[in-house]
This record gives structure tokens, C-alpha cells and sequence, in this order.
């Protein structure tokens, strides 16, 4: 390390530049490429959906029906006006209304009444459009025009495009928001006014980086790009802290800046070594997701802290050296309050702390197991205008949520079986397909193929079945498994589906496999990481308690508050909470088994608080900072639902960490002695 030292102060001049240069080149760079809004695009290939929206769009020129599209005050003639000129709009296709289920010729007091309101009533009339993937925020923007401020646009489309159009104010908004706090949080604990930007110039170079490099990828999905640049910055800053600390204190001995730093380095390098590696392994659990928005995030983030760590270990100290002046220049005294006499009063709530811990920790994790979860993107705030399209519909026509069988093209006989089978299932309101709107009597190759093609591919047969319930929860997911078994029934596995409910339905079944597979790899893997660290059996088992309890009890409280939560981001949390906080527990026991060579455990424990507390605080408040910042200022409800969790866990593993992880060291102190290699623990005579 000393060597390696050497070698880039000697060279700080050309390391500098280097940086500089590949940052610059990265931040050119980040803006080729592309992001996805899309998350039926991260199912695993082997879903069922997927490869039913493979052969669709390999079969059929036309797509799934995934966006309503409302307008008021119209006569049926109008209406039919609106669908010609809805169906015009480059990029809009499969516009389905009242015409294509009823003959309009006819009275509509004689059609079902139930199928008919679906599409039309009080002079409101409600269609179902495809909108082009990628170009969503054109299309929807064209049809706003159309339709005018009294008309709403409702599901995928919309809700994509919207997505799109905040996330590049929101992820300003919230860079805005959250520099200044964590400028504010490093002044407080530093004695220079400048050194809190060497901290975010040389963090902030490895998120540009980061950025950068994704052009090898070529794109990102949306939580991505939204979350990981945040938290790259959040989880690392504390590599940064430890280097320049470290270079402060040496400085106040060495014969030189240099030399200062060279000791610096060698001895921050295992403490940033041990951080980078619990945090980099929890983040390697993410990669193993089958539902890819996972893995692209664990990618990123796994990437970030490398870069963060070379960063700190390369260019911080090249950085620092070229200006330490200007750190000597801006001095400030030191705003840091005196923590002495925290240690005695924690030790004094040693038994309630721990009483309190182990009578909530079973409710907690029984909780968190029975949370009521959001399969999707969840619901768009009433605020934004995709929120507030949303209630206007479904308070005029209810929910619908349209589902596409696919079945073996050619037996006329059996699909008319199957298709009177569908209308009578419950929550079924329509369906539409060729047996039931030309006549199976009518062999399709006497018809135009404008007729047929909507139906018939070379292969399969095309089935619309619309249902009046939304795209997830319990009935749409049952509603989802009985068309499946009812198509099944007849064609057996070579019956296909599609749909947001049947996507939805697909990515709760994925994510719950991926539940399992993450959460277990990122306490082996962190179990693993600090075994090797502590040579200890104990203290591993000790600080995932802690840190494990703090996941649950925040990952419980939407179940107590009867609230749904974003899967994706319970399941992301439960990672990055364990990866990003257990650094806390870290910090706090190597303090403690320092002092437990020299003093007994009590005094050892008071000791250590008294030294670290303002340390852990300081880098939960910037954690904390930046989840509830980005909570406030996204209204994508998976950021934000991310964000608000990732606020209050850092909050809650401060608080267990502070309080009960002293009390747990002190009561498995003889254990912990006993099953750590070389423990040394100070004897008392």
C-alpha cells in the first residue's frame, strides 16, 4: 500500500488530470443513454407474457389495449369521429369502442347494458388504444390535444410518459435540495469550510463516472438512473471521511503534507477496504434478480462503489495535496458537540432497550411478511395530471382491464367452446374474437383480410376478453389464473396470455422467487465479509440482529399504517438498508473491541459511544437526507416509495445501532470473547 501510496502523490499532477478528463468524457457520454420506463421489459424471457408478447407482435401487426382515452360531452355519431381521428395520430393503434362489440345500427336499448356503459354513457364515451413503445410522451401529448382539458388519458402510456417527463426536473429538484443539506451536515463535522467539497468533488467525479460508463450497457432502467446516482454518493461519502480525517490527524505529527497522506492512506485503507466490501457484496445480491430492474440496479451500484473506492484511494489524495492549502486557509472551530456522558446513559437503558427489541422484533418481522404489495408502478399522485386522469375515469366507468388470449389457430368448434365459456366468467364483461363478431359459420378466407388480419394470424387466433376490474390485487390476479385455466382447459400450454394484469400477475410471481434468493445471499454474503473482518463467529451474528431488526421494523411499518407498498422497492430495500447501515455497526464494534483490549466491557462500550456517535449520526443523516429528499421530490411511486423507506431506515439503524447494539455487546461480551480468534479482551484482576 505504501508503495502504491508513494507512487500517486508523486504523481498527483497526471492523476488529477486523468480524472478530470474521464469525468468530463463521462458526463458527455451519460446523455447516449437511454432510459426505460418500461418495466414489462426487465420479466425474465422465460415468463409467460413475454413470450406471449413475442409471438404477438411476431403474429399480429396489432398490440395489447393498454390506455384509456376519455371524452365528454359526445353523441355516438361524434364519438365515432373521435375514434377515426384518435386512430389517425402516428403511432396509436387498435382503437377499440362501443362499435366494435355492438351494431350500432341497431338501439343501444337493446344491446347488454352492462357491455354497452363500459364504452358509453351520460354523452361520455371511453376507448381503448395501443400506444408505440418509446414514443409515449409524443403520442400522449397529441392526444391531449385532441381531446382537450376535459378529456383523460389513463394506464401504461400515460403513466410511462409522465414518468418521463419528471424525471429529469425531479432528479434536478432533488440534487438542489440535497447538496446543500450534505454540505451542510460535513461542515458540521469538519474544521474547514472547504473540506466538505473535496469530500463531494472526489464522490461526485465517481458518479459521473458511473454515469458514464452505463454507454457500455447502453441502457438503464428508470429506478436506475433515478436512485443510484443518490445513493452512490450517500453510501460512499464516508470512504471520503475516513481518508481526510485520517490526513488531518496526521498532519498534526508528520514532516510533510505527503507524508501525512501516505500514513493516511496505509491506515484508512482497511476500514474503507471493510466498508466498500459489505456494501459491494449486499449490492451483489441485487444482481441476481430475475426481474432485471433489480439486477440493472445492483450492476450500478456494485459498479459505483468500485469507482467510489478507487476514487477515494487515487484521486482524493491527489485532489487533497494539490489544495490542502486552501483547507489550512478556510480552518473553522469545530461545531461539533461534546458527546461525552451519551455512553453512561445508553448503558443505563441497556435492559429496556433490549426488552423493547425482542418484544417488537417478532410482531415486526411477522408484519413486514404480511405487507399488502404494489405489483406495478403504483398510483400516480392525484397532483399530477396523470393522477387526477385516472379518478376522472374510473369514477365515470369503473375499472377495466383488458386481457389477449392466443390460442392454436383452426379448430372453429373449440374456440367457440371457449369464447361462450369466457362471457360467463365473473368480471368478464366482453369479449371480443372471431366466433362471436363475424360467426364461425363464416370461414374467414371468404372475408377481406382488413377483417380477419384483427383476429387471425398465420398461427393463432386472437381473443379480446375485457373485464371490469383494475390491472393487480387479489381479484385481478385470480381473474388472471382462471382465464388461464379456463384457455388451458382447451389448448393446454399452448394457450398464451397477455395484458398489464397478466404482466403484473408475472412480476409478483418473479419478484417473490427473487425475495427469497436476495435477501439470503446479502446476509450470507455480508455474514461472510464480516467474518473474515472480526475473525469472530459472534460479533457477525450480533451486528445482522442488530441491523436486520431495523430492516423489519421499517419494512412493517405499512402493514401496521395499512398502507400498500411498491415491491420492487420493499425488495430493494431490505438490500441496500442491510448493505448501506451495517457500516454503522461496523464502525461502532471495531471502536468497542479497540477499547475491550484495555478497560472492562462497560467502560469499554461507555468509551466508544462517547467517540462515535456524532460519526454514525453524521452518516446516518446524510442517508436519511437522501432518501426522504428523494421521497419529496419524485412522483414516480416506486422512487419515491424507495426513498421513504431508505429515509426511515437509515433513521431506525441509527437508533438500534446507538441504543441497542451497546447493550447486546455487553450482554454477549463472555460469547463473544470466547468465539472470536485472538479476542485479547482486557481481564479484570
Amino acid at each position: 500500500m505504501i508503495n502504491i501510496a508513494s507512487r500517486i502523490i508523486k504523481h498527483k499532477k497526471a492523476v488529477l488530470i486523468a480524472f478530470v478528463c474521464i469525468a468530463v468524457v463521462s458526463t458527455v457520454a451519460q446523455f447516449f443513454v437511454s432510459v426505460n420506463y418500461n418495466m414489462v421489459d426487465y420479466l425474465p424471457d422465460d415468463a409467460q407474457s413475454t413470450q406471449a408478447m413475442a409471438i404477438m407482435e411476431k403474429e399480429f401487426t396489432g398490440s395489447v389495449p393498454d390506455t384509456r382515452v376519455m371524452i365528454t360531452d359526445v353523441s355516438l355519431q361524434e364519438a365515432l369521429e373521435y375514434k377515426e381521428k384518435l386512430s389517425a395520430i402516428d403511432g396509436v393503434s387498435d382503437v377499440m369502442w362501443l362499435d366494435d362489440v355492438v351494431d350500432l345500427k341497431t338501439p343501444l336499448e337493446v344491446a347488454d347494458e352492462e357491455m354497452a356503459e363500459s364504452y358509453y354513457k351520460d354523452e361520455t364515451a371511453l376507448f381503448s388504444i395501443s400506444v408505440r413503445s418509446g414514443d409515449e410522451v409524443k403520442i400522449t401529448d397529441a392526444i391531449y390535444e385532441l381531446i382537450g382539458e376535459n378529456g383523460a388519458i389513463a394506464g401504461e402510456a400515460i403513466n410511462t410518459a409522465s414518468s418521463q417527463k419528471m424525471a429529469g426536473k425531479e432528479s434536478l429538484n432533488a440534487g438542489l435540495l440535497l447538496v446543500p443539506i450534505i454540505i451542510f451536515i460535513l461542515v458540521i463535522s469538519t474544521t474547514s469550510w472547504i473540506e466538505p467539497v473535496f469530500f463531494l468533488t472526489a464522490i461526485g467525479v465517481s458518479v459521473l463516472i458511473n454515469l458514464g460508463t452505463n454507454i457500455f450497457i447502453g441502457e438503464v432502467s428508470f429506478v436506475t438512473q433515478s436512485v443510484a446516482p443518490i445513493l452512490q454518493l450517500a453510501v460512499s461519502l464516508d470512504y471520503a471521511v475516513f481518508l481526510l480525517h485520517s490526513f488531518s490527524d496526521y498532519r498534526k505529527t508528520a514532516n510533510s503534507p505527503e507524508e501525512a497522506m501516505q500514513l493516511a492512506m496505509k491506515k484508512s485503507f482497511p476500514a474503507i477496504t471493510a466498508s466498500a466490501a459489505t456494501t459491494f457484496f449486499g449490492f451483489i445480491a441485487l444482481t441476481f434478480m430475475n426481474f432485471e430492474i433489480g439486477s440493472d440496479l445492483g450492476v450500478n451500484l456494485v459498479k459505483g462503489i468500485v469507482l467510489s473506492f478507487i476514487s477515494v484511494m487515487v484521486f482524493l489524495p491527489a485532489l487533497t495535496l494539490y489544495f490542502y492549502k486552501w483547507m489550512d486557509k478556510t480552518k473553522h472551530k469545530s461545531f461539533v458537540p461534546s458527546f461525552t456522558g451519551i455512553g453512561k446513559k445508553v448503558v443505563k437503558l441497556k435492559a429496556p432497550s433490549l426488552i423493547l427489541l425482542f418484544a417488537i422484533l417478532i410482531p415486526a418481522f411477522l408484519a413486514q411478511s404480511n405487507t399488502s404489495f404494489v405489483y406495478g408502478i403504483g398510483e400516480q399522485p392525484e397532483e399530477t395530471r396523470a393522477g387526477s386522469d385516472l379518478k376522472m375515469i374510473e369514477e365515470a366507468f369503473g375499472e377495466t382491464t383488458p386481457i389477449v388470449l392466443l390460442v392454436p389457430k383452426g379448430d372453429v368448434a373449440k374456440e367457440a367452446e371457449l369464447v361462450q365459456e369466457l362471457e360467463e366468467a365473473e368480471y368478464v364483461t366482453s369479449v371480443i374474437a372471431y366466433v362471436n363478431r363475424v360467426g364461425s359459420e363464416i370461414p374467414p378466407e371468404y372475408l377481406d383480410e382488413a377483417i380477419t388480419d384483427e383476429f387471425y394470424s398465420e398461427n393463432y387466433s386472437r381473443i379480446i376478453i375485457n373485464t371490469n376490474q383494475g390491472t393487480e390485487g387479489d381479484i385481478p390476479f385470480s381473474i388472471v389464473e382462471n382465464i388461464e385455466k379456463t384457455a388451458s382447459y382447451y389448448y393446454g400450454d399452448l394457450a398464451l396470455s397477455l395484458g398489464e394484469s397478466v404482466t403484473l400477475y408475472d412480476i409478483k410471481n418473479t419478484v417473490t422467487k427473487d425475495n427469497i434468493i436476495v435477501n439470503v445471499l446479502t446476509v450470507v454474503t455480508i455474514a461472510i465479509v464480516l467474518l473474515v473482518s472480526f475473525k469472530s463467529i459472534s460479533i457477525p451474528l450480533v451486528l445482522l440482529i442488530t441491523i436486520q431488526s431495523a430492516v423489519w421494523i421499517n419494512l412493517s411499518i405499512p402493514y401496521f399504517t395499512n398502507t400498500s407498498l411498491v415491491f420492487v422497492g420493499y425488495l430493494i430495500i431490505s438490500t441496500v438498508q442491510l448493505a448501506a447501515t451495517v457500516d454503522y455497526a461496523i464502525l461502532l464494534t471495531e471502536a468497542y473491541n479497540h477499547h475491550r483490549k484495555e478497560m472492562p466491557a462497560v467502560k469499554a462500550i461507555m468509551r466508544t459511544l462517547d467517540e462515535k456517535t456524532f460519526s454514525i449520526s453524521i452518516s446516518a443523516a446524510i442517508l436519511s437526507s437522501v432518501g426522504f429528499i428523494l421521497w419529496l421530490t419524485s412522483s414516480n411511486p416506486v422512487v419515491s416509495s424507495i426513498g421513504l423507506l431508505l429515509g426511515r431506515g437509515a433513521l431506525l439503524a441509527f437508533v438500534m445501532v446507538v441504543l441497542v447494539l451497546p447493550a447486546m455487546l455487553l450482554v454477549f461480551d463472555k460469547l463473544i470473547k470466547k468465539t472470536t480468534y485472538q479476542a485479547n479482551f482486557y481481564e479484570e484482576k
